[in-house]
């Protein structure tokens, strides 16, 4: 008998293995990412040209969605786009698969987010970065789309802050009292933290030289590196990268010529101990989870939504221990400054 109730048991088992539902990966989806399987909202997230592993912008944004497949009752799948021709097919896959919002990251997909939002007014979507652009460029915010807008210049602002104060003291390799910034493109985002960078220098210490210049590309670590080596050769001892990828490149640049890099979006201390001092902080992870979280409790809104130092949406990361403590108060102050609104930093360079 005991034998028969085993055996009944074990057929049931198997039943049921065999019935269950099968998780389905969205279009591309990273190995990484979590399979939608249809029983909770779906989330589809879809990567900028970057991709996963810049180790900043992107990467943040998958931080997101990973820390809400984690702690919320939601199913998320990834797609890294390489090339821009890829935003529109990447996101209408999630759309006609019926996902329950779909991400797009960064503010080169804002007319691809327009394009296929009209197409699926059913479907909720997000933009970081941005807002619905038409094919003429002019914004046309759309009822199911989200824009999560960030005030770079404010954690621009707060590392300009320490750049200076190192460059005016001449702490360590800072010694030629000029600061530089490299950006990958220049788009709003990215000349938003050079302008609050650029800002600070400004005011911190005015005799202080300024720098900028741009790679042109979010990817080629090659190309940010030659950057660097322009930048270093002209004097400059602390170099600020606002290129996703290809701003490791100029941190390597940085590294080789014993100088002092700052990283951005992400704490990207681990990228070269010793040479990134700090980084301006975009919580990109923040804000992608918050919204999922939204959509999961049912208070997803469309429309303009600000991340910035008032709501610890930026902000700037650890301080290596060359930094010393009159720049980590500066800094902190800044922070506490720009919070209070005493600080408006500036979002338009004044090098460019």
């Amino acid at each position: 008998m005991k034998r028969l109730v085993a055996f009944c048991l074990l057929a049931t088992t198997i039943v049921a293995a065999c019935t269950s539902t099968t998780t389905t990966p969205g279009p591309s989806a990273s190995a990484s990412g979590n399979a939608a399987t249809g029983q909770h909202p779906k989330i589809g997230l879809v990567t900028d040209v970057g991709g996963l592993n810049d180790k900043s912008f992107n990467a943040l944004a998958d931080k997101g969605r990973k820390d809400a497949a984690a702690q919320l009752v939601v199913d998320t799948s990834v797609t890294e786009s390489k090339q821009q021709a890829d935003y529109v097919p990447n996101l209408t896959k999630y759309a006609q698969d019926k996902y329950d919002l779909v991400i797009g990251v960064g503010f080169l997909m804002q007319n691809a987010v327009w394009k296929v939002a009209k197409q699926f007014p059913n479907v909720k979507f997000a933009i970081i970065d941005g807002a619905p652009q038409d094919d003429a460029g002019k914004t046309d915010n759309l009822p199911n789309v989200a824009n999560l807008f960030f005030k770079e210049q404010e954690a621009g602002y707060i590392v300009g802050v320490i750049a200076a104060t190192m460059a005016l003291n001449k702490v360590g390799a800072a010694t030629h009292n000029t600061v530089c910034s490299m950006g990958g493109l220049p788009i709003p985002p990215v000349d938003r933290y050079i302008a609050g960078y650029q800002d600070a220098v400004t005011k911190t210490s005015p005799t202080t030289k300024i720098l900028n210049g741009y790679s042109q590309d979010f990817v080629d670590q090659q190309k940010g590196k030659e950057v660097g080596i322009k930048h270093i050769a002209a004097g400059c001892d602390i170099l600020f990268q606002v290129a996703g990828g290809s701003g490791i490149g100029y941190i390597n640049a940085a590294k080789d010529a014993k100088v002092y890099a700052i990283g951005v979006d992400a704490d990207q201390a681990a990228v070269a101990p010793g040479t990134v001092i700090t980084s301006a902080l975009k919580k990109v992870d923040v804000a992608v989870f918050q919204t999922i979280r939204s959509v999961r409790l049912g208070t997803f809104k469309a429309g303009d939504i600000s991340f910035n130092a008032a709501n610890d949406g930026v902000g700037f990361g650890a301080l290596d221990k060359i930094v010393p403590a009159d720049a980590k108060k500066a800094a902190d102050q800044a922070l506490a400054d720009i919070k209070s609104g005493k600080i408006t930093p500036k979002d338009t360079l004044t090098v460019k």
